[in-house]
């Protein structure tokens, strides 16, 4: 079907299946109105009138309200989910596009959009027309005949009538029986139970029709021919309503449909409101001011270059220095920077056009390339200039790399990946592959399709130059373009862009000198430390077996659902979806506390994770040249603001266990050092101090009593000096459980109280402190309103389930919204102490090393002269780092290993 007469667009399948795209639907405005589906119809159908540029087309789509079939089945799609929000708020957007468009649409009452399709369809091909449906559904492959073929514009696939037998495995004509056999589970129509495709295929293929099926139901054996004969009297209905109507008398009639003129205003208008720039472009018109940039741009190929020789070198080395900035990336042979070994660099000042420099393409067969020490002592001037800019993505990778070779990165200025956090940390992932398909349109070549995968996957020096060059040259050049389309929505954002340029930018650099620094662990220790780990289990496991009466695997939840549960006769908390009593963690926490076995499975695989996690695994990664363990720490991943790290995790050490605290034993400090830890204490308290100017709680920072104490006093009616230690620990649940949107359940479940009891001290709290509970409720207000909450200091933390319809995932959007502002004011605090006392350290005591960052908490290695004075100002400047409302206070300690100095 060279040349259709007639397109039929089903603009309602469409419609979903654009908004599920993980790319489109991440699309949205600066404002936050979501274009993905607009985007994906619009340019579905442009494609479609590029393609077909003599063919009719008119797009259908389903009318509001209920249909036809809903009155002869009154289940008919009652278990599909109501209409996101998100994408009810795009329909507008795509009806007007389409008729601005110039092309007929079509809805109508009573019917669905597959009905309409099939009775135009069959319209026109009775009279001869060639017709393509663009559809996705399933459905519709009962209407393909001679004349009448599907195209999947999504998967570019066109069906005709072989094509539905070789998708299906039966003819067009079948496809109603076939859908009869199978039903349809997204419409909630019943089929024959236990019949799948499989068996719907087998039974039409031997019988041909329904009618045959059912002729021949007794000679069907098994229990899916019982079911079979017990469904035959259903079988009716649910081919009723899998069956296209394709003789309705429609108004509009077929004849009556016909294109227009496009409505260029109208298109601009939407353009401009949903900032598609490109197709502004072809318009004649840019983008308005203050609009910000589209979310989608245009990405031509790219002209990139391979450097060879030294005088093409030094022709882009002069063109480097005179440049206002440049994208930069190094290719090396291992993701860990300590490890790695430089292979080549590419550049690019212009978007299309890079250049790739290769220094150690070592593959049989590779062609002389420029010397790497030669190139790096070119290039040091520059990647040393603090003036001159630098753009990349990830770029902490870069400067540690570069660091190995002597070379001290500046002017680090534009990082994409931050860049794309900074103005919304959840709306997508950040790296460049997602980045440039969302911003820019392009998926880059995968570093897979380069150097293979799994053990098989080549380093970058084995990797063949010209596929090496193109791959190195497309990163600088795709790092380049989404600078120019993120960095303008960011400069649109003051608060956002003083959060980039004033924290996240400058953090790169210390991040990479604290992941240079590396820490000293005793791996001796640690060998030790998995010999007793090693024996604490076999003793969890034999009284596990002795309590089972008999051996079991403690990690197979299958095993343990068994004895707990149907041998031992324990209560079942809770069930998994497919109602198996559930063996989850929080439930066997429960169970522990008045049964033995739960418990000593929980210390058994609590004991085997810190084994493999830590006790095994560090040593080995213990780096030759350093001696030192290199963790690589996260700027965009947590919504919050929160460094992550990994390679390894030093963020989930635990330090309330024992064995947690001997495992910190083991990160020591070197001869004539001490390891000093810095703790913020009560940081988020503080924080909710200041975001609610509650006069009570405000009294009590500043005039240094002790929170939890103070709380219990009010909550117990008792004098300060009275209140008991189990007073107090239950007001530190209170303090903390609610600024964390603990409810009276959970806080009841925490305690061991009757919910009764947790809720009266919940309500005494907000007594206490009513500045809580108004800036709880006015946060949740502003948050339904805005669509995101901010720190103190302007951070954005966006919750797009906030109006959700679905309660509980609206209830938890709306406990992250009171929560957010505390988590991400205290991230972007310990940010601020870092990028300070790096500061302070680089200017005045270069020999003291900043070593570790975990939550709250700042780890160094301090030489013993300088013991004191470096406490006394490591303390004074994370105090003095940023002015609240409260004091902030630093509880700093020193010992010869991480344990001893808390």
């Amino acid at each position: 079907m060279k040349q259709p007469e007639l397109i039929l667009i089903d603009g309602s399948s469409y419609l979903y299946r654009a908004f599920y795209v993980p790319q489109l639907k991440r699309m949205q405005t600066t404002s936050g109105q979501p274009t993905g589906a607009v985007f994906g119809i619009i340019n579905m159908i442009k494609s479609l009138m590029s393609e077909y540029p003599e063919s009719h087309i008119v797009a259908v789509f389903d009318a509001k309200g209920k249909n036809f079939r809903h009155d002869l089945y009154e289940d008919y799609k009652a278990n599909r989910p109501p209409m996101p929000d998100e994408l009810r708020s795009q329909i507008d957007f795509v009806h007007r596009g389409i008729k601005a468009m110039g092309l007929p649409l079509v809805a109508i009452t009573g019917v669905e959009a597959d009905d309409v399709i099939g009775t135009y369809a069959k319209q026109a091909s009775e009279k001869g027309k060639t017709v393509l449906v663009a559809s996705g559904d399933k459905d519709l492959a009962q209407i393909v005949n001679d004349r009448v073929n599907l195209i999947d514009t999504m998967k570019k696939v066109i069906m005709d009538v072989d094509g539905v037998v070789e998708k299906f495995g039966v003819r067009p004509d079948q496809i109603i029986d076939f859908l009869t056999l199978t039903g349809d589970t997204s419409d909630n129509i019943p089929g024959v139970p236990k019949v799948g495709p499989k068996t719907a295929v087998k039974w039409l293929s031997e019988y041909d029709t329904l009618d045959g099926v059912i002729e021949n139901a007794d000679q069907i054996g098994g229990k899916v021919g019982e079911n079979l004969r017990e469904f035959i009297p259903q079988l009716p209905l649910s081919k009723d309503l899998v069956t296209i109507r394709c003789e309705l008398e429609l108004d509009p009639a077929l004849e009556e449909l016909h294109a227009k003129e496009p409505d260029t205003d109208t298109l601009i208008d939407i353009y401009q409101t949903l900032q598609f720039k490109k197709w502004l472009g072809e318009l004649g018109e840019t983008l308005q001011a203050g609009s910000g940039a589209a979310q989608i741009g245009e990405f031509k190929p790219g002209k990139y270059s391979t450097i060879l020789n030294e005088s093409e070198f030094e022709d882009w080395l002069s063109r480097l220095a005179s440049s206002e900035g440049f994208a930069f990336d190094t290719e090396t042979t291992s993701v860990h920077a300590q490890a790695a070994e430089l292979v080549g660099l590419s550049f690019a000042i212009n978007a299309g056009e890079a250049a790739y420099v290769p220094v150690a393409h070592s593959y049989l067969g590779a062609p002389d390339q420029l010397d790497r020490d030669w190139v790096l002592q070119k290039l040091k001037p520059l990647l040393e200039d603090p003036n001159l800019p630098k753009i990349g993505q990830n770029l902490k990778y870069d400067m540690s790399v570069l660091a190995n070779y002597s070379i001290s990165m500046q002017g680090v200025q534009f990082d994409t990946m931050l860049e794309s956090y900074v103005l919304n940390s959840v709306s997508s992932r950040h790296d460049m592959d997602t980045l440039s398909e969302t911003h820019l349109g392009h998926t880059p070549v995968p570093f897979t399709e380069v150097a293979g995968k799994g053990k098989s996957q080549l380093t970058f020096d084995q990797i063949e130059l010209e596929t090496a060059s193109r791959y190195a040259a497309e990163d600088a050049d795709v790092t380049l373009r989404l600078h120019h389309v993120l960095m303008p929505q960011l400069t649109a954002k003051p608060g956002l862009h003083k959060i980039f340029t004033e924290l996240e930018m400058p953090l790169v650099s210390v991040l990479s000198r604290i992941e240079d620094n590396g820490v000293l662990i005793d791996d001796a220790m640690l060998l030790q430390q998995s010999q007793q780990l090693a024996m604490s289990m076999q003793q969890s496991e034999s009284r596990a077996y002795e309590l089972a009466e008999g051996e079991f695997n403690l990690a197979s939840p299958k095993q343990i659902q068994e004895i707990l549960y149907d041998r031992m006769g324990l209560p079942v908390l809770r069930k998994t979806p497919k109602g198996a009593p559930s063996t989850a963690e929080d439930v066997l926490q429960e169970l522990a506390l008045d049964h033995e076995l739960p418990r000593l499975i929980l210390e058994h695989r609590s004991l085997g994770k810190l084994k493999s996690t830590y006790t095994d695994k560090l040593p080995t990664m213990i780096n030759r040249r350093t001696g030192r363990v290199h963790t690589s720490y996260h700027q965009a991943v947590a919504a919050t603001g929160r460094l992550s790290s990994s390679d390894p995790n030093l963020q989930n050490i635990p330090i309330r266990t024992l064995e947690g605290r001997r495992i910190r034993e083991a990160f020591i400090a070197e001869p004539g050092c001490h390891i000093v830890a810095a703790d913020y204490s009560q940081i988020e308290l503080r924080i909710m101090a200041h975001l609610s100017a509650d006069a009570t709680l405000l009294d009590a920072f500043q005039h240094g009593l002790d929170i939890h104490r103070a709380t219990a006093a009010e909550i117990f009616s008792a004098p300060l000096d009275d209140v008991t230690d189990e007073q107090r620990r239950h007001s530190k649940a209170v303090n903390f459980g609610l600024i964390y949107g603990m409810s009276a359940f959970g806080l009841a479940k925490q305690l061991n109280v009757e919910r009764k009891q947790a809720q009266s001290y919940i309500d005494q709290y907000f007594e206490r402190y009513p500045g809580v509970k108004a800036y709880m409720e006015n946060t949740r207000e502003s948050a339904r309103e805005r669509g995101f909450v901010e720190t103190v200091f302007g951070r954005r933390l966006y919750l797009p389930d906030i109006n959700a319809k679905n309660h509980n995932v609206r209830q938890y959007a709306e406990r992250t919204a009171i929560n957010a502002p505390m988590q991400g004011t205290a991230a972007d605090i310990i940010k601020m102490a870092m990028i300070a006392v790096d500061q302070w350290i680089r200017a005045e005591a270069p020999q003291i090393k900043m070593v570790m960052q975990v939550h709250d908490e700042l780890v160094f290695e301090v030489p013993d002269s300088m013991l004191d004075s470096g406490i006394a100002s490591i303390r004074d400047i994370m105090q003095q780092v940023a002015k609240l409302d409260v004091p902030l206070l630093v509880d700093v300690g020193n010992g010869s290993n991480w344990a001893q100095a808390h």
